[in-house]
């Protein structure tokens, strides 16, 4: 995927403007999550992102995509990656508040 048509894409799925991430080698980032979803296209190099024990190759061109909270490593290539992420956060339901009208 080209970077016109992944920022379309962010556009139409009402993600925010994207940032770039660099990761020089070696990089490893054991178990972690993001309160908020993420979507990625991966410029140059390489990430290695594995989830629930299933390890994704990502190369230049290609997308990733994390739901909020889930568990996953990431690791890069030998090059190291650049990548645009667009982060969007969860929103989150509250109760209504009511107010008491004992007055």
């Amino acid at each position: 995927m080209n970077q016109d048509v992944f920022l379309g894409m962010l556009q139409k799925e009402d993600f925010p403007a994207p940032v770039m991430v660099t990761r020089e080698p070696p990089f490893f980032l054991d178990l972690h999550s993001h309160p908020y979803e993420a979507k990625a296209l991966v410029l140059d190099g390489q990430i290695d992102i594995n989830v629930g024990g299933i390890k994704t190759i990502y190369l230049a061109g290609d997308v990733f995509y994390l739901s909020a909270n889930q568990i996953h490593t990431e690791n890069c290539g030998s090059k190291g990656v650049k990548y645009l992420v667009s982060r969007k956060a969860l929103i989150v339901a509250q109760e209504p508040v009511i107010e008491n009208s004992d007055t």
